[in-house]
């Protein structure tokens, strides 16, 4: 969408030479199994944008369904219902994860189907593990989000913790359709480097993008 307020025009914005959305169509381009790439956004720049870096941008998103409290699922759903053709499955690639490759999307498409899973999500370890979280309460006393007598001693037996990265989203229509959601038990997990891994949400990660795209750029 385009009224992202973290980093404003984010999604057309220029990384190392290209916009920010070009680096996910290009993905699909190296994903065999991707018969289209279709662009969903109620911007018409972004929709120029796409359609210039080989996008297929075939309807404008409703208004109401890019506001900052939409459900992620609903613009997929919008999407699949706008298309007058039938598809198996549906693949939803943000482009704030510019360095997920086309490869990575074939492999969470396989793993989808070796385990005749419903649907496949793109996970990767955190830098920081929840173990030694805490929240604060009012008077800025810690609280720990687990049990003390169930926290690791030391760092190397924290048992292995994986978080969402939004690089991938995969799942069969019929199931999606029902189910309104990526995420269930049903679920299987496709595990990305955390080097692949950056999701672009503030200037930071746009520094850090940059720093690390060029050597990138022909791996998508």
């Amino acid at each position: 969408r385009g009224g992202s307020k973290g980093v404003p025009g984010k999604n057309i914005r220029p990384l190392a030479g290209r916009p920010l959305i070009a680096w996910t169509i290009a993905a699909t381009a190296h994903a065999p199994e991707i018969d289209r790439a279709v662009v969903s956004s109620e911007d018409a720049a972004i929709m120029e944008t796409a359609r210039q870096w080989g996008g297929d941008a075939p309807f404008m998103r409703p208004a109401e369904l890019a506001r900052d409290d939409t459900p992620g699922i609903a613009p997929v759903l919008h999407a699949l219902d706008a298309l007058p053709e039938n598809y198996d499955y549906v693949v939803l690639l943000q482009p704030t994860s510019p360095l997920r490759t086309g490869a990575d999307i074939s492999a969470a498409l396989a793993l989808c189907l070796e385990q005749n899973a419903p649907a496949c999500v793109s996970v990767s370890a955190p830098q920081h593990a929840p173990w030694w979280m805490f929240r604060l309460d009012e008077g800025r006393r810690m609280h720990s989000l687990f049990p003390q007598d169930a926290l690791p001693a030391r760092r190397q037996d924290m048992p292995e913790v994986y978080a969402l990265n939004g690089a991938i989203y995969v799942a069969r229509v019929d199931w999606l359709r029902e189910s309104k959601t990526f995420l269930t038990p049903e679920t299987v997990a496709y595990v990305m480097p955390g080097e692949r891994s950056l999701d672009i949400d503030t200037e930071l990660d746009f520094v850090l993008a940059e720093a690390v795209a060029g050597e990138y750029q022909q791996k998508i």
